[in-house]
């Protein structure tokens, strides 16, 4: 009796903590780890609904630093841009900080970005960069801005240098400062921040993860999200290659549970396959029967293999959100 006293006492004293915590440093400060959506907020969908079920809210939450990183060709500007043409069609403002000087207009048009309406910078160090996006946080008018890359925000003095010249730390500092602005000003305007970054092998390491990504630690602390991408498979049409598998996974979440894995496609035309994302999650959750090598949604035949499925799905958007709103179902029951 004594002992289950001793219990009681304590579960309460638990309940009071987490409810201290979750009052001082807001929801999603802490949680169990089995709840899939713990935190209610506003979001912008990823183009993936796979991705979206992985984040646990819907999508990237709105007022955040968003961090997707990964290495070269592995989706990340594809998949900012999506999340950028996502935030458009809910009538939103968006803007690109072409760091690196390689957006590519027409393919951002076929992905579906508003290009006539994009707000494009391509500063000249990485000070300018961030002192743009202060600038346009500040004006609460844009629902989105992406910085493409960390890696290229080279700081000023580093550009005045001389060639070969060794700058400690400068570019760590820059982002360390930056973010510390930004972070409580983006949480009151509700812009989504992403940056887009590059992994890097560290020198020396023989055991643990080699791997690193630029601009130091702070965008790793202030990130309330980090995307690690990565491509897995060729997709192949007859010998011709035709785009990419990729792996996503979750490496930090503070406002739903962390470390979900997700794979989606990204074919070369069209950016990320929001059609081929919905059959391969469907038939992942039995929502999509398979018949031999037939596909089938309730009656509804939708084709003999994936890609006959998808070109079925493409020229039928109202059995596409059919599907779209039984797997959201079937993932709230589950939770």
């Amino acid at each position: 009796m004594v002992k289950k006293k001793e219990e009681n006492e304590k579960s309460n004293e638990l309940q009071d903590a987490v409810a201290e915590i979750k009052q001082r440093f807001g929801e999603g400060a802490i949680m169990k780890l089995k709840e899939v959506r713990a935190v209610d907020v506003d979001v912008i969908p990823t183009g993936s609904i796979s991705l979206d079920l992985a984040l646990g809210v819907g999508g990237v939450p709105r007022g955040r630093v968003i961090e997707i990183f990964g290495s070269e060709s592995s989706g990340k500007t594809t998949l900012a841009l999506h999340i950028l043409a996502e935030a458009q069609k809910q009538g939103g403002v968006g803007a690109f900080i072409d760091a690196e000087h390689a957006l590519d207009p027409d393919y951002a048009g076929k992905i579906g970005v508003k290009t006539d309406d994009l707000l494009i910078s391509q500063p000249d160090s990485g000070e300018q960069a961030l002192q743009i996006v202060e600038m346009l946080v500040k004006s609460g008018d844009v629902d989105i801005i992406v910085v493409d890359s960390v890696a290229a925000l080279v700081p000023q003095a580093e550009i005045a240098g001389e060639m070969g010249e060794f700058q400690i730390g400068l570019q760590a500092r820059l982002m360390s400062q930056a973010l510390r602005k930004l972070s409580g000003i983006i949480s009151k305007t509700k812009t989504v921040l992403i940056f887009i970054n590059q992994t890097r092998m560290k020198i020396g390491v023989f055991f643990g993860n080699p791997e690193t990504t630029s601009g130091g630690l702070a965008l790793k602390f202030y990130a309330s999200v980090r995307i690690d991408l990565r491509r897995i498979a060729q997709i192949k049409q007859r010998d011709e290659i035709i785009g990419s598998r990729i792996k996503a996974k979750i490496v930090k979440n503070k406002v739903a549970p962390p470390f979900k894995t997700t794979e989606f496609d990204i074919y070369y035309n069209e950016g990320i396959s929001y059609v081929g994302d919905i059959l391969n999650l469907g038939v992942k959750s039995e929502v999509i029967k398979k018949a031999g090598s037939w596909l089938q949604f309730e009656e509804t035949q939708l084709g003999q293999g994936l890609e006959a499925s998808r070109e079925f799905l493409k020229q039928n958007p109202e059995i596409t959100k059919k599907i779209r709103d039984a797997l959201f179902a079937g993932r709230r029951e589950d939770g």
